[in-house]
């Protein structure tokens, strides 16, 4: 009897643990504070970036901080709305797009430069394009590549002028790519593979300041007017996880961070504060194209 007792009891306590380790609210609890960043460079230098910021955040937050890697900008958004990260490093659109998935989900810091960011249209230097103050509306009929499908830089503000000006994308080129990140369209269009393609400047200055680029063979044709764009965003349940203060301890980490070397790896002059306000201009502008509902 003691011993069917014992052996009952052990199912019992084996059942329970089960079920509860398999429960959506189990699934849901954080095993520890984590972040991820839009892939809109090469993998490598991401990387190695990011495992610094990490490193960064962990002296300053007293506690173990991990850098997650994401394939995509689609990824980077399903991360922070599943909670397996609770910050993130998102461009203005998958910020705009995270935070709609995540109640109370806030942007709290931004890049200096991030307050007015542009987009550089870059041509091959087979198509004769030169650079000008006006819409270059001779891109009609050429091919054309952004960057990734959900990239505000590469894609969502490039095309609202190309419609504003032009026609929808399909309409206007002979061909239109989609390359996945800033560093490939430049690749790209450099090779020749596309005559003309939309990148992030901050990504462009950097590399052409790093040799990457052949100005014989490829050049900037035009630069948007401004928008707001990449910012650190924050889950809303942080504080309830986490305990009370920790959103402003993460944003006031952010804000500090001084080293120069890991903000020109952004590169960014610094941070400063963001509220999810700052960035109402790029939903509409998602909307009106129809790249948000």
């Amino acid at each position: 009897m003691h011993h069917t007792l014992k052996r009952l009891f052990s199912i019992f306590t084996l059942s329970m643990a089960l079920i509860l380790a398999f429960s959506p609210l189990a699934q849901a609890q954080p095993t520890g504070f984590s972040f991820t960043a839009i892939p809109d460079q090469d993998a490598t230098q991401l990387k190695k970036r990011f495992d610094k910021v990490a490193q960064y955040l962990t002296q300053q937050l007293g506690f173990q901080v991990n850098y997650v890697p994401v394939k995509s900008y689609a990824a980077a958004i399903t991360a922070f709305r599943n909670n397996q990260v609770q910050l993130a490093w998102f461009g203005g659109l998958s910020g705009v797009k995270a935070r709609q998935l995540v109640p109370n989900s806030q942007a709290i810091a931004q890049g200096f430069e991030d307050q007015s960011f542009v987009s550089y249209f870059i041509a091959h230097q087979s198509t004769g394009l030169q650079a000008s103050d006006a819409f270059p509306k001779d891109i009609k009929n050429k091919t054309f590549t952004f960057g990734s499908k959900g990239s505000t830089s590469g894609r969502l503000m490039p095309e609202y002028y190309i419609r504003e000006n032009l026609a929808a994308p399909k309409d206007t080129f002979k061909k239109v790519g989609f390359s996945g990140d800033h560093s490939r369209t430049i690749a790209l269009v450099q090779a020749g593979s596309y005559e003309v393609g939309a990148v992030n400047y901050k990504v462009w200055d950097k590399m052409l300041s790093e040799g990457k680029i052949d100005q014989n063979k490829v050049s900037i044709i035009w630069k948007t007017p401004s928008y707001p764009d990449y910012q650190w965003s924050v889950r809303g349940d942080l504080d309830q996880v986490f305990g009370k203060g920790t959103k402003d301890k993460v944003q006031q980490s952010l804000l500090s961070m001084k080293d120069e070397a890991l903000l020109n790896s952004f590169p960014r002059q610094s941070f400063i504060p963001a509220t999810n306000q700052d960035y109402a201009p790029i939903k509409k502008t998602a909307q009106a194209i129809g790249l948000m509902d």
